[in-house]
């Protein structure tokens, strides 16, 4: 399913407000430097990541059926539950030594899609 042009911009506004918060709390904080701000990029690229699984869990739920070699069609947990636990786990481990901590943003934001 293609995404509404709607839809890639309210994803792109959310993120956009998201590192511009991180930055500011780096700033806050008095960490400033070129190393910090490499690492609210890969903070991003992960963030990018997480919300591709939430959308692919959310199409295909938790179970994806599959086919075997031998033509049986059975269902298998779905592959991006594990990897959104493990990318959730390394953003925050990058946001601990940041010493940031996210804003809370509006749950409906992320509903949105």
């Amino acid at each position: 399913m293609a995404r509404s042009k709607t839809d890639l911009t309210l994803r792109e506004e959310l993120r956009e407000r998201i590192k511009t918060d991180l930055l500011d709390q780096l700033e806050r904080n008095g960490t400033v430097g070129e190393y910090y701000t490499d690492l609210v990029d890969d903070y991003m690229d992960l963030w990018d990541t997480k919300t591709e699984l939430v959308k692919d869990i959310r199409e295909h739920g938790v179970k994806v059926e599959y086919t075997s070699n031998n033509g049986i069609t059975n269902m298998k947990k779905n592959e991006s539950v594990d990897l959104r636990i493990k990318v959730n786990a390394q953003m925050l481990k990058l946001l601990s030594e940041l010493g940031i901590k996210p804003s809370q943003a509006d749950p409906g934001d992320l509903d949105e899609l």
